[in-house]
């Protein structure tokens, strides 16, 4: 890690067609000028360097053999993660805990709890993403959480299970069609915590109850859904079409089609999608055999991730990516330009997450989390070279 007092950048912000000049001091963006600044010595990025808003992932299991739900995590694996996870390009994500025991659950959260406060790289991790077990209890809609801990909605239990996150916990995915979900999903909303639609298998009316009640977003959208569907009335059509929904979608070429990936981005607007990875401890792994909690998943030499119980069922238990390469894909997939990408995987999580003042901008004032990279358009290839946390170079690629 390189530490100076100012830090000056090379390249093209999203938007511009030449270079701009970038002089970070005191973690933060002091300028962007059109021309270098005479106290400028030692840059980094060139004329044809990109330079972007560092990205956020709202739903991370693990990452680079690390399993965010095994209990026992501990301070020097969660560095290893963030460590893997800048060499990608994400600076901030939500470690995401799933359907367990609440036992199980809570011996989870605390762990991660205690392994942010003993770690140095612990504010990587700007919250929570409880997935569960508040969820459907169907095949289909469950994925690949076990059947066994799947459970209705209830307050005091989540209290509990905050408890035990030490308040870490921002992001909650929840099946509305529960008796008893809207009432959760009020209480959640008022105590500032933004709830997601997912694994469900709700009609019409409970999604639109969900809306109304402050529910925000959906939930890797397309996915955790029955494997056949009525083709007009439909849990997945009812989501997209509600504009009050923002919706993630995981975009590794397996979770969703390229076809579908354009047509979901398309129905639900740049403005309203979220890139995530849905990533486990296999992401950044060779194919094999890995844990995500207490079940055992096969990575396939495509990358495709299945419970090993479960295997050739259809139903995927996490992915593989991580978010350099969904940036690419939703450009390969759904034609968008490299800005919307980025948009989608860095401003608009941080946006709807409430964390604009860390990351998904670059103005004068901002924290300076930023990449700086090379783009290939016509492939939607990106060299990451560059990577700048709080104003320090965290990792840089100099093949």
């Amino acid at each position: 890690m390189v530490t100076q007092d100012s830090l000056f950048v090379k390249g093209k912000l999203l938007g511009q067609t030449k270079a701009g000049y970038l002089t970070v001091s005191g973690g933060r963006i002091q300028s962007i000028d059109s021309e270098p600044s005479a106290a400028a010595m030692n840059w980094i990025g060139s004329a044809t360097s990109w330079v972007l808003p560092a990205f956020f992932d709202i739903q991370v299991n693990g990452f680079s053999g690390v399993d965010f739900n095994s209990g026992d995590l501990v301070s020097e694996q969660l560095e290893q993660s963030v460590a893997a996870l800048r060499r990608k390009g994400v600076l901030f994500f939500f470690a995401t805990v799933i359907t367990h025991s609440e036992q199980y659950q809570s011996a989870c959260l605390r762990s991660i709890d205690k392994a942010i406060r003993a770690s140095q790289l612990g504010r990587a991790v700007a919250g929570i993403h409880l997935e569960g077990p508040f969820i459907s209890p169907q095949d289909g809609p469950r994925g690949a959480h076990p059947a066994e801990h799947v459970r209705p909605p209830n307050f005091d239990e989540f209290q509990r299970l905050q408890e035990s996150a030490g308040g870490r916990i921002r992001l909650v995915t929840v099946a509305p069609e529960w008796d008893g979900a809207i009432s959760l999903i009020e209480r959640l909303v008022k105590g500032g915590i933004v709830v997601a639609i997912g694994h469900t298998a709700a009609n019409r009316s409970q999604i639109e109850a969900a809306a109304s009640a402050g529910a925000l977003c959906s939930t890797h959208l397309g996915n955790g859904s029955h494997a056949l569907l009525p083709r007009h009335e439909n849990y997945i059509w009812e989501q997209l079409a509600d504009d009050r929904l923002w919706a993630s979608f995981i975009v590794d070429g397996h979770h969703l089609p390229p076809a579908v990936v354009k047509s979901f981005i398309r129905a639900k607007g740049v403005e309203r999608s979220i890139l995530t990875s849905d990533a486990i401890a296999a992401a950044g792994m060779p194919p094999g055999c890995y844990r995500l909690g207490d079940v055992e998943v096969t990575v396939s030499p495509s990358y495709r991730v299945e419970r090993t119980d479960q295997a050739g069922s259809g139903y995927l238990a996490g992915s593989a990516l991580d978010l350099a390469r969904g940036v690419e894909n939703a450009c390969r997939f759904a034609g968008v330009t490299l800005a919307q990408a980025v948009q989608m995987a860095s401003t608009n999580p941080a946006r709807l997450m409430g964390c604009l003042d860390k990351v998904g901008t670059l103005v004068p004032g901002q924290e300076a989390n930023l990449l700086v990279v090379e783009w290939e358009d016509q492939s939607c290839a990106m060299t990451l070279k560059h990577v700048v946390s709080a104003g320090d170079v965290v990792y840089s690629n100099f093949s």
